[in-house]
């Protein structure tokens, strides 16, 4: 029973329970059906079309998309079923609130969580917990209940390395840009304060961890990306560039905004992500950019991801190179 299969009620909507189904009249044996997955005991999700996107889906953002559907399904899968004032931790709130995913999150348990003493929800595909209220604030996003962004990532203090918990709090405390470079502190999606507050509740766990990170944590990565390469540049031992910088001539025209910046060297770090290369609006806009800092004075260090990961990156001893030539400013 696969392509002749009854068309479901759409007021199911993606993912429902099966006592909703039963009540729009759908049979036992419609649910049954090839074109259903089931998540969880009790619960039905659409099946998807397995095409793949080509080439495309191995960009990191179009990765970064699909690792946020899969856990945002099986939330929604989930919730359907879920105990009355249970609520999502762990990485669906972390998708819900759009923060950086990785892939190995994809395979990993929801992480459903209650406040005592109620009982934490056990059964294949859950892992279940107990919250204090002290410890975890819960919002709605697109109708799931998850804890918020900020208590989202202290609660991750347990399953996540420090670099992991810095790329996310980079993440959390950004100001975002339009499309004309133009800031939106109003979208931020927590402060820096925020995060200490979060961190320093009494009894909060792994609270040493969350320290260190929140130490490293900075205003201005827009990308995980950039978190990674302030990493290994202090690591190596160099200083720590302004971050998100309006680059301007001197005449004020703003000539863009650049990832990184050395002032005194007039050294610009700038890392490219896939969507430079495959954006020809990008790829168009970097170039007209490199050659104005150029004209200004500027040396501009590109790196991407093969100079920032792997066991001897290299970006190191580029920016360092290039601040050596520089060394008055």
């Amino acid at each position: 029973m696969t392509s002749t299969a009854r068309p479901l009620p759409a007021a199911l909507g993606e993912s429902f329970a099966c006592a909703e189904a039963i009540a729009h009249e759908v049979t036992r044996r419609r649910l049954r059906a090839a074109d259903l997955e089931v998540p969880f005991r009790g619960a039905r999700l659409r099946r998807e079309d397995p095409a793949g996107d080509g080439d495309a889906a191995a960009e990191p953002l179009a990765l970064d998309g699909r690792i946020r559907r899969s856990l945002l399904r099986t939330a929604h899968a989930y919730a359907s079923v879920a105990p009355s004032g249970s609520f999502f931790v762990g990485a669906a709130a972390l998708a819900a609130h759009g923060l950086p995913m990785r892939s190995e999150w994809a395979s990993r348990p929801l992480s459903v969580a209650v406040h005592p003493p109620a009982h934490a929800p056990r059964g294949r595909g859950v892992r279940g917990v107990k919250i204090s209220p002290r410890m975890v604030s819960v919002c709605e996003v697109d109708g799931l209940r998850v804890a918020d962004p900020v208590t989202a990532w202290a609660l991750c203090g347990s399953w996540l390395s420090r670099d992991q918990l810095v790329v996310l709090g980079d993440a959390l405390v950004c100001v975002p840009r339009d499309e004309r470079g133009h800031s939106h502190p109003e979208r931020r999606r927590a402060t820096l304060d925020q995060l200490r507050q979060a961190v320093t509740v009494p009894w909060r766990r792994n609270r040493d961890r969350l320290l260190a990170a929140l130490e490293v944590i900075r205003v201005g990565s827009m990308s995980p990306l950039e978190t990674e390469s302030r990493l290994v540049l202090t690591r190596a031992g160099l200083p720590e560039p302004d971050l998100d910088v309006e680059m301007r001539a001197d005449d004020g025209r703003l000539i863009g905004v650049c990832d990184a910046v050395y002032r005194r060297q007039r050294v610009v770090v700038e890392v490219e992500g896939g969507h430079h290369r495959t954006s020809d609006r990008q790829w168009n806009r970097d170039l007209d950019k490199y050659a104005a800092l150029a004209a200004a004075g500027w040396e501009v260090v590109r790196v991407t991801s093969r100079h920032i990961r792997g066991s001897n990156p290299q970006a190191p001893h580029l920016v360092r190179a290039a601040l050596e030539r520089h060394p008055q400013g």
